[in-house]
């Protein structure tokens, strides 16, 4: 990991929105660069000498009926449960597709690998998946493939205001 104390100045600009976001709403935590790409929660993970589960991840769907972004949190040992999600953010019948690239980025502000659960370009529905809360410290994406922040999943409840709720696939019995 790089040293935290960088100048906003030289970070990419999406870690500067995240960096801003955090200031604005009193977060003891600024965002850290990795020095190699954490593009999926095991690449954060080996960065950070964390669980693999600590890595908070942000999955976007789409809600088709109105074309909205939903931001479903979860922790990166975990696959989300889209009929779960579906079942909580859209309306009877409706029904929530996968998205794309271009989508996460035009709805976000930020690329694939690199999406923070704030500082959104337009504001998503977000979800919280509850088994982030078995762990006390949490790290999430700052805005770009290489930044991160820490956190608690108390905090990024704070932080989003979103709700809490079960949205992932069963874990697996260990054999």
């Amino acid at each position: 990991m790089t040293d935290d104390t960088l100048n906003s100045v030289e970070l990419p600009p999406g870690v500067q929105r995240v960096m801003a976001a955090l200031a604005e709403r009193g977060h003891p935590h600024t965002p850290v660069m990795l020095d190699d790409a954490a593009r999926t929660a095991q690449q954060a993970a080996d960065a950070l000498g964390v669980a693999l589960g600590q890595i908070a991840k942000s999955i976007i769907f789409r809600r088709k009926s109105d074309d909205a972004a939903v931001l479903v949190i979860t922790s990166g040992d975990l696959r989300v449960d889209e009929e779960k999600v579906q079942a909580i953010v859209c309306a009877e019948g409706g029904k929530l597709g996968r998205a794309d690239a271009d989508f996460v980025k035009s709805r976000t502000g930020f690329s694939i690998g690199g999406v923070s659960p704030l500082a959104h370009a337009t504001p998503p529905v977000t979800l919280i998946d509850d088994q982030l809360f078995r762990f006390a410290e949490i790290w999430a994406a700052a805005g770009h493939p290489h930044g991160v922040f820490r956190l608690s999943p108390h905090e990024l409840q704070s932080l989003t205001g979103a709700p809490v709720h079960d949205v992932t696939a069963p874990l697996a019995p260990l054999s």
